[in-house]
């Protein structure tokens, strides 16, 4: 039986941790919410309920009592829930963790909200009775608006802990819960940083063979059925410090074998961007840069990657072939050759990895669907091109055939889903119910 959660305990009020203090007073639980720094919580509440678009009401702002680690942390006595959102560095998680062990009620559920600290090492040589009540619940930014959780029990973790979160924060909260497995940065990181990341080398080679940073955005957007920021505007978005501290946790922990390692040092005009600071959004620019002009007008300008200067940003119109995503990728022409390029490499990565970093194909389109805001899933994506037509071009390249495409193969199946998208294929090679989201 699951066990009930009525009061949630967050430690750590920063952008994450307040955003998911933020849904669960939005749907009615009292919570504390407490940060190292005295008076940080209270602040973080203001933000929440406050401004042109708040995201609390002062009814559900009301519903958070506020305090520090130092003063008040026998507050969470009572909680049910016990969400730790703090720096991500493993010891002070893990002094936090001995902090909390005596203190909360038994049976209590305890989560880090890391984004791709492996649970084991969190746990390691904890009491038995911390790991059977911990799990990873890792939320999306911004809480209140991404809907994907990704839930990471332990070797430990008691069945129900997962059972409670799932439904305590897919009922209760709205969110959409994937199953994953205690690897580096679980699965939504896993794909999508990987993408990213290899998408700077190959996009390095694209624009000195005559693309620019506009058209690969534009290619790497609504062809492909991802939001409009494509690739350097996401980069922008997330920033390069972000990027380069997930570099360096993938080149850490990645498996040996994995091609991700290609991946985790970044060209050198990023390099060059990261070392003096040009960081994306945060720094007023990065990629992109919007200029502000006393008659009100604005200009976009591209930092050109190949010249490493500044420009004018220039319109693109993609022609009806390069809109289309199986006629852009199977196509010939410099931007085809580009999109294949990518796409392939990280669709193929995507259907290696199952099972190693979740049990089936549905959480990890779920996962890219919901936190990454792709049209499709990987598998989705692979069924839509069709999987012989793909396999047969990785062949055709003298690349290996990924795992779960070795399966379909098997078992002689024309797509991952069928009967309208209700059945999926499994690592069995056999057909099951699509689980309820």
């Amino acid at each position: 039986m699951p066990r009930t959660i009525n009061e949630v305990a967050v430690i750590g009020a920063g952008t994450m941790g307040a955003g998911i203090a933020g849904v669960c007073a939005a749907a009615g639980y009292p919570v504390v919410l407490l940060d190292l720094i005295e008076g940080a919580a209270s602040q973080a509440v203001e933000r929440l309920s406050s401004g042109k678009r708040p995201v609390l009401t002062a009814e559900q702002a009301a519903l958070i009592s506020c305090g520090s680690l130092g003063q008040d942390l026998e507050t969470i006595a009572d909680c049910d829930w016990i969400c730790e959102v703090i720096v991500e560095k493993l010891e002070p998680k893990r002094e936090l963790y001995q902090r909390i062990e005596p203190i909360r009620k038994p049976g209590s559920i305890v989560s880090s909200n890391t984004s791709g600290i492996p649970l084991k090492d969190l746990t390691d040589g904890m009491p038995d009775s911390l790991r059977r009540d911990i799990a990873i619940t890792h939320f999306f930014n911004p809480v209140h608006v991404m809907k994907l959780l990704e839930l990471v029990p332990g070797e430990d973790t008691s069945d129900d802990v997962i059972t409670t979160l799932a439904e305590f924060c897919g009922k209760k909260l709205g969110k959409g819960a994937v199953y994953a497995k205690d690897t580096v940065n679980f699965i939504g990181n896993r794909i999508g940083c990987f993408w990213i990341l290899s998408g700077l080398h190959i996009g390095e080679k694209a624009l000195r063979n005559g693309l620019t940073t506009e058209s690969i955005d534009a290619l790497m957007s609504e062809p492909m059925g991802f939001p409009s920021t494509g690739l350097y505007g996401l980069c922008d978005l997330i920033g390069l410090d972000i990027m380069e501290s997930v570099a360096k946790n993938l080149a850490a922990n990645l498996p040996e074998d994995d091609i991700g390692h290609q991946y985790t040092a970044f060209p050198a005009a990023e390099q060059a961007m990261f070392d003096q600071g040009q960081l994306g959004r945060k720094t007023g620019g990065g990629f992109y840069k919007l200029l502000r002009h006393d008659d009100g007008s604005k200009t976009m300008q591209i930092f050109d990657l190949v010249t490493e200067q500044w420009r004018d940003a220039q319109p693109v119109t993609l022609a009806d072939s390069q809109q289309d995503c199986a006629e852009l990728l199977f196509g010939d022409s410099n931007e085809s050759q580009f999109a294949w390029e990518i796409m392939s490499l990280t669709l193929a990565y995507a259907a290696d990895l199952v099972p190693e970093i979740a049990d089936d194909i549905v959480n990890v389109d779920r996962a890219m669907r919901w936190g990454f805001n792709w049209a499709r899933g990987p598998f989705e994506m692979i069924d839509q091109l069709g999987p012989t037509r793909f396999m047969d071009k990785l062949q055709a390249e003298n690349r290996p055939v990924p795992k779960m495409l070795a399966v379909l193969a098997s078992a002689s199946a024309e797509q991952f889903y069928r009967n309208d998208g209700t059945e999926y294929l499994g690592v069995d090679g056999q057909y099951h119910p699509v689980p309820a989201e």
